[in-house]
């Protein structure tokens, strides 16, 4: 710690303590672990459903599939900060506050799963059309073939799309410590930027971008384990 006193002045005395450094690393861990586990089942299911109900699908539905498609691209097309400002209401009404790492799932979850749920249809159109049909010809059921087949054979490409937005959940929860969703990017602002710390500022971001790497090297190892 004397060695960290000496270049990182500004951090020693912040470093645990409520909002201090160690406690907005476990924020953004919060926000990030949540955020990736509810958006990541919502756009899974949203993802799954723009493959089987587009034209080519296996439950093709037009109406259907395009006001799903038209309400994921709206949410995506919608930037983040304008998201938390506009979902202030809503979050307030469903955790009972407007700021807090708690109070920033909710736009987090908002802005994710649509994102998400188009990286999946993605992945899942990489699937060959002639291993569809052989299952099809098999007579395997629609359940069935959307786990046996969809998602083991898009499995590789799924961790992949995974990882990218687990990254920019991390991004995201440093845009919404900003504005008071507390975490990594609220020690940033909050405390080294608007104090002129910019040790401070420093020492955040090199948590947050190691962050991204172990995630990286995670998703990049775990999609060459599953491709065959």
């Amino acid at each position: 710690m004397s060695g960290l006193a000496k270049f990182f002045p500004n951090v020693v005395p912040i470093w645990s303590g409520d909002n201090g450094v160690v406690d907005s690393i476990n924020q953004t861990l919060y926000m990030t672990i949540w955020t990736a586990v509810v958006a990541g089942i919502i756009g899974l299911v949203l993802g799954v459903l723009l493959v089987l109900t587009d034209e080519h699908g296996l439950w093709a539905n037009r109406p259907f599939y395009w006001i799903l498609d038209k309400l994921v691209n709206i949410l995506r097309a919608v930037p983040f900060i304008i998201l938390l400002a506009i979902m202030t209401p809503m979050t307030r009404t469903i955790v009972g506050t407007g700021i807090g790492p708690t109070a920033a799932l909710v736009p987090l979850i908002a802005g994710t799963a649509p994102f998400f749920a188009r990286q999946v249809q993605n992945a899942l159109l990489t699937v060959d059309d002639g291993v569809i049909e052989a299952a099809e010809s098999m007579g395997l059921s629609p359940l069935r073939i959307i786990f046996r087949v969809y998602l083991r054979e898009g499995l590789p490409e799924l961790i992949r799309v995974s990882v990218l937005t687990i990254i920019s959940v991390i991004g995201l929860t440093a845009m919404a410590g900003a504005v008071g969703g507390g975490g990594l990017g609220n020690l940033a602002i909050a405390v080294g930027y608007q104090r002129y710390q910019y040790d401070v500022i420093v020492v955040a971001l090199v948590f947050i971008l190691a962050m991204v790497f172990v995630v990286q090297f995670i998703g990049d190892w775990w999609a060459r384990k599953v491709t065959h």
